[in-house]
């Protein structure tokens, strides 16, 4: 449901922060002869892009494409990927996200360290999508679930995958957004109310809102999720407008901020480099949330 990048009338404010991510980058790549003989720094805590995807191999291009990746994060400075990968025609069948999630198994062994898995599954696939996801969490160290649209996540079918992540002590990354009008090709995508409502259930569950820059009303997003303590918020997207995570860290505080890219790589971490915040905050947001969300699994 990503949205094309809109020209704001803040392109200035953009600007200066793809100048300071540059200027980033650059210093990153300062000759070895320059460092030689300085006294080691202390290693960086670790930067974790929550929201990731592979590679369809329906795709002809997805074993370069899944590369091109890992190069794209490892000039932006991105540690780690937490992956997911959808099926190209929803809703999903079992067989078709089993097939996913084996592929995504694949791309943490082809990369290790690099790449963990979400599981996708379709709840409506009921027990098997459940089977699934205890399958990938307890045998292949999967470290969360992804729900896309195939139902709304305050849907009673979904009910039993919250369970199982719960007992699991696995997080869910919900697609979402709030759209103002009707979105013909995802009738059911949820929204921060939504995930809200659901969290009002299930307060023990780790839920975490996609995209919050994928498109939609980002302020509406946020307000709504501003009485769901338990509720994390992921901050990427395509669309670069001005004081999205300002706003997210005033309003839900910084330790419920995630940063994401799905994708977007330069306008995911960009945002947070040229974010009007303390670099301890953006540390948090890169990395030491998720880390603290996985409990050790990375």
């Amino acid at each position: 449901m990503t949205e094309p990048p809109q020209e704001s009338g803040s392109r200035r404010s953009f600007l200066k922060r793809a100048g300071a991510l540059a200027a980033t980058a650059a210093a990153g790549r300062a000759p070895a002869a320059q460092t030689a003989g300085k006294a080691e720094t202390p290693a960086r805590p670790k930067v974790i892009d929550c929201h990731a995807h592979l590679h369809h191999r329906g795709r002809a291009s997805w074993e370069a494409d899944d590369r091109a990746l890992i190069d794209a994060a490892d000039r932006l400075g991105i540690d780690v990927l937490c992956c997911s990968m959808l099926t190209p025609r929803r809703p999903a069948t079992a067989d078709g996200f089993r097939e996913c999630n084996r592929w995504v198994l694949d791309g943490a062994k082809r990369f290790p360290g690099r790449v963990l898995g979400y599981a996708y599954v379709n709840p409506g696939c009921g027990a098997e999508a459940v089977d699934e996801v205890r399958r990938c969490v307890l045998d292949h160290g999967f470290i969360g679930v992804k729900l896309y649209n195939e139902h709304f996540c305050t849907d009673p079918i979904v009910f039993p995958i919250v369970e199982a992540a719960i007992e699991l002590g696995v997080p869910i990354l919900q697609h979402a957004g709030h759209i103002h009008y009707f979105l013909e090709d995802q009738p059911r995508i949820s929204d921060g109310a939504r995930i809200a409502e659901l969290a009002a259930r299930y307060p023990e569950a780790r839920l975490i809102c996609a995209h919050v820059c994928g498109g939609g009303d980002w302020e509406w997003t946020i307000k709504a999720l501003r009485h769901a303590p338990s509720v994390f918020l992921d901050t990427s997207g395509s669309v670069p407008d001005d004081g999205v995570v300002e706003m997210a860290a005033k309003t839900l505080g910084v330790d419920r901020l995630l940063f994401g890219c799905d994708m977007s790589m330069t306008n995911g971490v960009g945002r947070i480099r040229g974010a009007d915040l303390t670099d301890d905050e953006k540390a948090r947001i890169f990395g030491g949330n998720m880390a603290k969300l996985l409990g050790g699994r990375v």
